[in-house]
């Protein structure tokens, strides 16, 4: 790790954000001044994970092949980065030919998500060498449900059913082979099941809707009669604190205050770095801003939130580089609930502006650099005048 961290730093690091950190987080030049918000970027867990990367390209140098398991983190930069160190990415969950091209000598990279429980097995069955770089965070939500699995208790996830991360959580719900586990997306899917809870209903109503969100067998007559409540770690706070409060009061009324314990468990496992930058985010809203920019991989979750939590205030772009910002007439965005990218045009008006600055935790600091540089540039600012010592972008 240590002989590593030199090469890490000089893909990722940025001393450029570094100043303008230390300067309070703001730069101005003519009539634009950018702000960035106090937290953003690489949190500890995507740090290890990229670490651990490297480091396993130096320790097991060619010939000894290594895979990864669909992407290091969200963010293509970062992937693209782990690629060319000549790491192959298999499917996150493996297809039988890319099992069967494994051997016993070869390296599997676990991604900061971690990995389904069957998939680790036939890993092991295999006899490959694993280097795990799963979240601390992540670990802490499989425990929880797998306590829940033991107590003959249903884990309901505040999560996406298609991420990764929430995938390999309900594999560790099931992992005894007789646990239970279903998962809501927002409050409207919360509120779906608390009525269901209360009053019942047309059960194969119920097990289409969360046909792909639910274990198998799950029964909803049976399963929710005792639940608990966890989380995918990067989802909105106050959103996952509110899927559990409607849960509760749902219980709650169903089944007496004084039995509620036997019926309802919730612990706090949201990540805490994701929290940081939320908090951080929601703080810089409420400074004077005429836009935000969020900078980070498409398929990123945090970086999504972020995203959600500016477009209710501002007008908010979400860009995975400064490429997209092809001029101040025309930039390319990332339309999450429409699931593309999509133009808006005239974006960025000549009058003075304030510009709001974030990134999720997969983002590298690099990445924000090129944003503020593009935006100066978009200005006729170089920064070369401005911050004599600022240096060449990064290549």
């Amino acid at each position: 790790m240590q002989d590593v961290e030199a090469l890490v730093v000089s893909h990722y690091r940025s001393s450029l954000v570094e100043r303008i950190r230390a300067n309070g987080g703001t730069l101005e030049a003519g009539n634009l001044k950018v702000k960035l918000a106090k937290e953003f970027g690489f949190c500890y867990g995507v740090e290890r994970a990229i670490d651990l990367a490297y480091a396993a390209r130096r320790y097991f140098p060619p010939p000894t092949r290594i895979f990864l398991l669909g992407e290091i983190i969200h963010n293509p930069e970062v992937n693209e980065q782990i690629r060319n160190m000549g790491v192959v990415s298999l499917a996150a969950r493996p297809t039988a030919d890319e099992l069967a091209r494994l051997a016993a000598d070869d390296v599997v990279i676990i991604p900061a998500f971690g990995t389904e429980v069957a998939t680790r097995r036939k890993l092991e069955e295999k006899g490959c060498i694993l280097v795990d770089t799963t979240c601390g965070d992540v670990m802490s939500v499989w425990k929880r449900v797998r306590q829940y699995s033991k107590e003959a208790v249903t884990s309901i996830i505040h999560g996406k059913a298609k991420h990764e991360e929430t995938k390999a959580t309900t594999s560790q719900a099931t992992a005894n082979g007789t646990g239970h586990y279903l998962v809501v997306y927002n409050l409207e899917e919360t509120d779906y099941l608390c009525d269901y809870i209360l009053n019942g209903g047309d059960r194969e109503v119920f097990l289409a809707r969360f046909k792909r969100a639910c274990s198998p067998g799950f029964d909803p007559d049976l399963h929710l009669r005792s639940v608990g409540v966890a989380n995918q770690t990067t989802m909105l706070r106050g959103e996952t604190e509110e899927v559990q409060r409607r849960i509760r009061r749902a219980m709650e009324q169903k089944h007496g205050g004084e039995a509620l314990g036997g019926h309802f468990r919730y612990f706090d496992t949201i990540c805490g770095a994701t929290q940081e930058r939320q908090d951080a985010l929601h703080r810089l809203l409420q400074e004077p801003l005429d836009l935000l920019l969020v900078v980070g991989g498409y398929n990123s979750s945090n970086t999504s939130h972020l995203a959600e939590m500016g477009e209710k205030q501002l007008p908010t772009f979400f860009i995975k580089n400064a490429a997209k910002m092809e001029s101040d007439h025309l930039i390319r965005h990332w339309n999450q609930h429409l699931g593309r990218e999509e133009e808006t045009r005239d974006w960025l008006p000549e009058r003075p502006l304030i510009v709001g600055i974030t990134a999720g935790a997969s983002c590298p600091n690099n990445l924000i650099e090129d944003a503020i540089r593009r935006l100066f540039e978009l200005r006729g600012v170089a920064l070369q005048t401005l911050l004599p010592d600022a240096g060449e972008p990064p290549v």
